[in-house]
């Protein structure tokens, strides 16, 4: 069965968690939106503003450290957008409007598992529009020290070959190169977790970041081990959160991509420059419509497995 047509939700989905970095209470809802619409953030609880309209595009960045940021460097922002943005490239959901009241997405469990369960709880549907890509045409790369990405042409599919390399025994170097696909992303790349090094706590606290992390959301490296006493989900989780994020934030570019993506030592603000170099000259790209696939999304496929009228709200 092959599927060429933009997905939305069956029904409207609703989580709550704290931010990561805030540690302020935050509250979505994810909910159904019409084609060529992609993922849209509504803004709430802004003091002295009405709701606000963020794009989740790459236009829309404000800041990259630590987490991506979308919207102005004020109130009007929504931060850490990357794991959710993961779970919607990566289950194959074009539109969404996302609904929320605070200034940072929820951090669940510093994985994007949580949402992709929430997607899969209440299923998507297919829309009668045909679905578009960002067909990478030429190469592209930037540098920045001894890091850098890439994107290059591919005839189909997206492919990432993200590697790392930290001077940590607990770490170390360590690369992986991964398809993208619905199932093969549920089960191999949403569930692993952010992590962070022990001996940046204090600094990062001061810096007004992590002030929500702790071991139920952050995998927490130190000298010689890794603290959460459960260890690791998988022996290479690093990465695979890197590969993670990079989904994520390169689903900005507002479209699924046909091409490959390579990173060495990179993050976020390494995979939105990419995007700003591949789309500084319109002959880098070409938007496309309906390339086959020989599958439906992982979420299409439970839907129709289950009326929407028992999936929940979850929490």
């Amino acid at each position: 069965m092959t599927f060429d047509r933009q997905t939305t939700l069956r029904a409207a989905v609703t989580l709550t968690g704290i931010g990561v970095h805030s540690g302020a209470p935050a509250s979505i809802c994810l909910k159904p939106s019409s084609a060529n619409t992609g993922v849209v953030f509504l803004r709430t609880g802004i003091e002295g503003m009405p709701p606000q309209l963020i794009h989740a595009k790459h236009t829309k960045v404000s800041a990259t450290e630590l987490c991506t940021v979308i919207g102005d460097r004020g109130p009007a922002s929504v931060s850490t957008i990357e794991h959710l943005m993961s779970a919607c490239a990566g289950l194959g959901l074009d539109n969404v409007l996302v609904e929320i009241d605070g200034p940072e997405m929820p951090i669940m469990d510093g994985s994007a598992r949580e949402f992709v369960v929430a997607i899969e709880a209440t299923g998507m549907t297919t829309l009668t529009a045909p679905r578009r890509y960002l067909k990478v045409l030429q190469p592209v790369r930037i540098e920045q020290g001894r890091a850098f990405a890439e994107l290059a042409p591919a005839e189909h599919g997206f492919r990432l070959d993200v590697e790392i390399d930290f001077d940590s025994v607990v770490i170390g170097r360590q690369r992986k190169i991964f398809d993208l696909d619905a199932q093969a992303y549920a089960s191999e790349i949403s569930k692993a977790r952010t992590f962070g090094f022990m001996r940046d706590v204090e600094q990062l606290w001061k810096a007004g970041f992590a002030q929500g992390a702790s071991l139920e959301n952050t995998v927490a490296v130190g000298d010689d081990k890794v603290i959460n006493p459960e260890g690791l989900r998988y022996g290479d989780e690093f990465v695979r959160h890197k590969v993670l994020d990079a989904i994520g934030d390169l689903a900005l570019a507002g479209y699924p991509i046909i091409g490959e993506f390579r990173s060495y030592c990179g993050g976020h603000r390494m995979n939105v420059r990419i995007l700003e170099a591949l789309f500084a000259d319109r002959a880098n790209f070409a938007i496309v419509e309906s390339q086959p696939v020989f599958a439906t999304p992982r979420a299409v496929q439970m839907a129709a497995a289950a009326p929407a009228a028992f999936a929940p709200d979850l929490h």
